[in-house]
């Protein structure tokens, strides 16, 4: 597989910027986290990632080969998203011999997954709910044969059941056929044991984009009386702060100073990746 790169893609509507001159790389059979507050630019991304729209500048490759208009590059990527794209009455069976030609498609799983959530390969997608509609574009996209999935907003309507089954399809499809999946999603908690990388947009541009593991090894808590934690903070940047009485709670993201010794009374803990997110995308601090 070759890896996947992003180079310095930048997009605006009229006056407004959307995209920032952005670039990163997706390494091949990863699964990463595509992170972002609304209206952050995730889907903008996700759309001139896979040749829907254009962007004002930048490049997206594969390997060495240029994305847009490129066929065989695109028979290798594929988004699915919120966005309907097909005609009012096709049933799932038709759409799939539609993908099967394109990227290839593996309808015995695809049927096997179905039933799981209580479909078959005669669903009209139109006539389902929202719920079920996301399922069968799931199932869809879980079966495709492209070597890079991106899934905005997968669980869109889903239950918690369906979602559970969701993220459990997901890992046996990866482990049965690894290949690159990328993850738009708000459900942070839910996927956070599932990503191996994240990228997360604020204001336009990547704040951050590293494995997951390294991001939380920086990723802190810091509690106690307000004195103490700001003598221990000093230096650092800061990106929320509440205070209850006398006793301070602040976040920070970044490597804590090996030599400062912690004070009495203030604790340390390390954040998940929801609170880690909203910390480095709060814009109020508090």
């Amino acid at each position: 597989m070759d890896k996947f790169k992003v180079r310095g893609i930048s997009k605006r509507y009229g006056k407004k910027r959307v995209l920032d001159n952005l670039s990163f790389e997706l390494e091949p059979a990863k699964i990463y986290g595509l992170l972002g507050r609304n209206g952050a630019g995730k889907t903008t991304l996700l759309n001139i990632i896979t040749d829907r729209i254009f962007a004002n500048s930048g490049q997206v490759l594969l390997g060495d080969a240029t994305v847009a208009g490129n066929r065989a590059a695109l028979a290798q990527i594929y988004l699915m998203s919120e966005a309907d794209l097909v005609a009012k009455h096709t049933k799932f069976s038709e759409l799939a011999t539609v993908l099967d030609a394109t990227y290839g498609f593996d309808f015995t799983e695809a049927r096997r997954m179905l039933a799981g959530f209580d479909l078959d390969d005669q669903a009209v997608l139109a006539k389902l709910s929202t719920g079920l509609k996301t399922a069968a574009k799931l199932v869809l996209a879980l079966n495709v044969r492209a070597n890079y999935v991106f899934l905005d907003e997968p669980t869109l309507g889903l239950d918690a059941n369906h979602r559970e089954l969701f993220y459990q399809e997901l890992m046996k499809t990866y482990e049965a056929r690894p290949r690159t999946f990328v993850i738009s999603t708000h459900l942070i908690n839910e996927v956070q044991q599932l990503l191996e990388g994240v990228i997360i947009l604020d204001d336009s541009k990547i704040i951050k984009d590293q494995p997951v593991a390294d991001l939380l090894a920086n990723a802190y808590e810091i509690s106690g009386p307000a004195a103490k934690v700001d003598e221990y903070t000093a230096g650092l940047t800061v990106l929320t702060s509440r205070q209850l009485g006398k006793i301070k709670t602040v976040t920070v993201v970044e490597p804590l100073p090996d030599q400062r010794v912690i004070p009495d009374q203030v604790k340390l803990a390390h954040l998940d990746l929801q609170h880690t997110f909203t910390a480095l995308t709060n814009k109020g601090g508090n």
